[in-house]
């Protein structure tokens, strides 16, 4: 028999959650695809490159716009979810307490693939992750910032090391965005009953037919 989906009582994501939830994902994906093509133009790291195909804008111009336009949408819908985070406790409920041997415990948890797993609930490295990359989205506003406009926030410029160095402050919290990103999608797709929370806000669980026997 076909099993029919029974939606679970429980709320996991409020709905404020979830809409940022997916316009940060989309705001990530302009910046960092147009970031590539910005990288292009003036590359750090000797003659090494990003290949077009996976870049926005077509040209410099066009990438620089559509940067802007990611960094905006970025800006705001992370000051409403920092708002509502702070102001519901959100945060503090889903990302305290962290406590290294809780940590390290969910770590190793992990590394053996026994790391049992609540879409209610952040595990210590979850809870790690998301405490990290939130920092992780300072440090790459204030070095986008940095490079933006060097000479009106020229003290923020020098905090960085100067140009150059925010170039590559930047380039380095853009690669760890795009590793927790890479990660984030590697476990819904070992754990995909996550996703729906995310769009439904939550948990469906399957059951099967009963046969009733004559």
């Amino acid at each position: 028999m076909h099993p029919l989906p029974l939606r679970a009582e429980r709320p996991i994501h409020p709905l404020v959650v979830r809409i940022t939830h997916w316009v940060n994902a989309l705001a990530m994906l302009i910046m960092i695809t147009s970031g590539w093509h910005i990288y292009n133009a003036s590359p750090i790291f000797g003659e090494w490159a990003f290949p077009k195909a996976i870049t926005l804008g077509g040209w410099l111009g066009g990438a620089l716009q559509w940067h802007f336009a990611g960094m905006w949408l970025l800006v705001a819908n992370g000051l409403v979810y920092l708002t509502y985070g702070l102001i519901s406790g959100h945060l503090r409920r889903r990302l305290t307490p962290l406590r290294p041997r809780e940590i390290g415990q969910d770590f190793v948890a992990a590394l053996r693939f026994r790391l049992p797993h609540d879409p209610g609930v952040y595990n210590a490295v979850q809870r790690l992750l998301y405490v990290a990359v939130l920092l992780i989205g300072i440090v790459i506003v204030l070095s986008g910032l940095a490079i933006w406009k060097p000479v009106q926030f020229a003290p923020l410029t020098a905090l960085m090391g100067g140009y150059d160095t925010a170039r590559i402050v930047h380039f380095l919290a853009m690669a760890g965005i795009a590793g927790f990103v890479a990660v984030h999608l590697a476990l819904v797709l070992l754990v995909p009953r996550t996703l729906p929370t995310m769009i439904i806000g939550r948990e469906i669980h399957w059951r099967r037919n009963r046969v009733v026997k004559p």
